[in-house]
């Protein structure tokens, strides 16, 4: 008997699978289950994370874009770099201008918003003018005193042409009104020669007003601006254009789309003049006075004060190659000016 239970406890032992056996074979799926779960919970990890990544970039973006239309001064620095700058705008929102020099002033504050070459010295061509009308409204003489055209006001210098022809007869009112709208330069000559003391007196009191005004750096030749030797800076000029601003007369004739004088007879048609600043004649500027100038070694010339957001601004352009080129600068500085103010304050 005990060898027949011998015997079948011996079989049976046979029959059943060892125990560690079993036991190595449970280990392994444990531990693939384990690794798929881990697997799977790491996936979940990096979605979440790279969802919070997108989100905080789409954020910072957002921010981005947003602190770029933000503009807290006029003069913009390289720490705010606008959205969508343009043509006038460099990457850090930095006014771009064609003209060599320039010069953009608060002329309320004083507080100078652009500057570019100010302290240069340069020909300044018909930008004389100005100077010329404030030397002739300070002498005070008769306005309505008919001067002739002769000769000598013909420019032998550059060879320019004039409409004006020799022996025309007007009042100083309508020559000085010629010499600043329409730039004029027989017209300039012949306010210059018939002033007290002739040609050189006048020339010598531009002189003098010139350091009157604090123009040190500045020099005057002629009436008309033909002659390279006036010169002067985009800081003196500042100082010029503020200063003439106070004659009314001045603000007035610089600011006239246009002016008819009848020069050949009372017969004859008027000659029409235009004035040479094209947005004077267009019309949608606010411009208290303006005056352009061109000779070779200047370039062309632009000076003007405008209103411009509110802003009363004293503008100086010089030395810009091409009219259009010039008057692209004052648009620029006018979107410019705009943009700057609407960020600030919508900042």
């Amino acid at each position: 008997m005990r060898r027949i239970i011998t015997l079948f406890l011996t079989i049976l032992a046979l029959c059943m699978p060892p125990v560690s056996a079993y036991a190595a074979e449970k280990k392994p799926q444990k531990t693939t289950v384990n690794k798929a779960k881990s697997s799977k919970k790491v996936t979940t990890k990096k979605k979440v994370v790279a969802k919070k990544q997108t989100k905080k970039t789409t954020t910072v973006a957002k921010k981005n874009v947003s602190s770029g239309r933000i503009i807290s001064t006029i003069r913009s620095n390289s720490a705010v770099v606008p959205a969508n700058h343009g043509v006038f705008r460099d990457e850090e929102g930095n006014l771009q201008l064609a003209s060599s020099k320039a010069m953009i002033v608060n002329q309320s504050s004083g507080e100078v918003l652009y500057a570019k070459g100010t302290d240069l010295t340069t020909p300044i061509a018909s930008l004389t003018k100005l100077m010329t009308a404030m030397v002739v409204l300070d002498a005070r003489l008769d306005m309505d005193e008919k001067l002739q055209i002769t000769r000598d006001d013909i420019d032998t210098l550059k060879g320019t042409s004039s409409r004006m022809p020799i022996g025309a007869s007007l009042p100083r009112a309508e020559m000085l009104q010629l010499a600043l709208m329409a730039s004029e330069n027989r017209a300039a000559s012949t306010l210059g020669r018939h002033y007290p003391g002739g040609l050189n007196a006048f020339v010598a009191a531009m002189n003098a007003k010139a350091l009157q005004l604090g123009m040190l750096h500045s020099r005057f030749a002629d009436p008309t601006g033909l002659n390279s030797a006036n010169v002067s800076t985009a800081e003196d000029l500042v100082k010029m254009v503020r200063a003439a601003y106070q004659y009314p007369e001045i603000r007035h004739v610089s600011t006239s789309a246009s002016y008819s004088v009848p020069v050949r007879g009372a017969r004859a048609a008027p000659l029409h003049y235009v004035n040479s600043n094209v947005l004077v004649r267009n019309g949608d500027w606010v411009i208290g006075l303006s005056k352009t100038g061109y000779i070779n070694e200047a370039g062309r010339c632009l000076v003007m004060q405008a209103e411009v957001a509110g802003q009363p601004l004293i503008i100086v352009l010089l030395d810009s190659f091409s009219k259009n080129a010039r008057l692209g600068d004052a648009r620029r500085i006018r979107k410019w000016i705009e943009s700057s103010n609407s960020n600030h304050h919508t900042g």
